[in-house]
């Protein structure tokens, strides 16, 4: 607290007040002594003897001092008067908009914290704008993106059942064969409505995350067993290696449930020219590690870093058979930060790793 007193703007104005007060008596002494010591001819010295019988010594030397006084205080208090014009200056800058300006911290008083706090005002503000910005053109990208999505089904689906009603087919087996195209599309739909509105819930907070200690290892046994009949049609088999002593974890099963099955579905997609995929779990520290590996066409660097925006996908055609919705890796990363871990993916050389961490919890 003392040291901070010390460093007040308070104790700078005392400082240079009495600091005014003492370079004004020596110079009012030094000219006394001066005034003293001038030949007795000289205009100066009767001028001064006159003043002295006349007025008196006293008030001469109280008006001299003053005078003197009010000049040193003024050069003093010059560098902060300046300090606070310049402020002053970028504040009324701020004002315009330009939230970029800065203001020089120069010193560590009211004043030097004065200009940090309208720099981190200015700062936040700015951030908060370009928030708010990045917010509307993603609400704009979301709408454009879901109205392409939604459109392309729902156009072959309304195409297909104009011309059942219009009974532009040959026999019952060509009907037939334009039921199941629109059934499926139809299919397709709903999947990408449910896709949107559970991702939709994940980012603007209307799910709550039911906790629960789990047997990751279990967990991603049984669902390995579940995707046996996928892996059987896509032509691959699963490798698992799990540690033998069990790993806990406090999470929201169903929810973690969905993160697997997006990763393994995706490794199945684009995985199928490696024939396997391994399920690895393994413990780092106070951190459960699972990857999810599949030896086919690995992802370019350039498309790496975005994999896990929503509607991004690898491919330029937006096909709802290779590409999937675009949503899955979006709404598994929502997820695993709802339980505070991490997710990541490494492509390289011959395979594509997605790497989930989440914290252990004891046993």
């Amino acid at each position: 607290m003392k040291t901070k007193f010390f460093k007040s703007i308070r104790w700078r104005i005392i400082f240079l007040f009495f600091a005014s007060v003492i370079t004004a008596v020596f110079c009012v002494l030094f000219l006394l002594l001066i005034a003293y010591n001038l030949p007795r001819s000289l205009l100066l010295r009767q001028t001064l003897s006159v003043m002295k019988y006349s007025v008196g010594v006293t008030p001469v030397v109280i008006f001299v001092g003053t005078i003197l006084f009010v000049f040193f205080f003024f050069i003093y208090m010059q560098r902060m008067v300046k300090y606070i014009e310049e402020i002053n200056r970028e504040i009324k800058v701020i004002s315009q908009g330009q939230l970029e300006s800065h203001i020089p911290v120069k010193s560590d008083d009211e004043l030097g914290e004065l200009a940090k706090s309208i720099n981190l005002m200015a700062s936040q503000l700015k951030n908060s704008i370009e928030e708010e910005r990045n917010a509307e053109k993603t609400k704009n990208e979301l709408i454009t993106s879901v109205s392409h999505d939604l459109r392309t089904p729902l156009t072959s689906i309304l195409g297909y059942l104009g011309l059942i009603s219009n009974d532009d087919y040959k026999d019952e087996i060509t009907m037939r064969y334009y039921v199941d195209i629109a059934y499926n599309k139809g299919k397709d739909l709903k999947k990408m409505i449910d896709e949107l509105f559970e991702f939709t819930k994940l980012n603007y907070g209307g799910l709550k995350v039911d906790l629960k200690k789990i047997n990751l290892g279990e967990l991603l046994e049984q669902l390995a067993e579940e995707f046996v009949p996928i892996f059987k049609d896509a032509g691959m088999k699963y490798r698992l290696d799990i540690p033998e002593k069990k790993v806990f974890i406090l999470a929201d099963g169903p929810l973690l449930v969905r993160v697997f099955e997006n990763l393994l579905i995706n490794a199945v997609r684009y995985g199928k020219e490696g024939k396997y995929v391994d399920i690895n779990l393994r413990r780092n520290g106070d951190e459960a590690i699972v990857d999810i590996v599949n030896y086919g066409e690995i992802i370019s660097q350039r498309d790496l870093p975005y994999i896990f925006d929503r509607f991004y996908r690898v491919e330029k055609s937006r096909s709802q058979k290779t590409g999937g919705t675009g949503l899955g890796l979006s709404i598994s990363k929502s997820i695993v930060e709802l339980h505070h871990g991490s997710i990541k993916a490494f492509s390289g050389e011959d395979k594509t790793t997605f790497e989930v961490a989440l914290k252990c919890e004891n046993s």
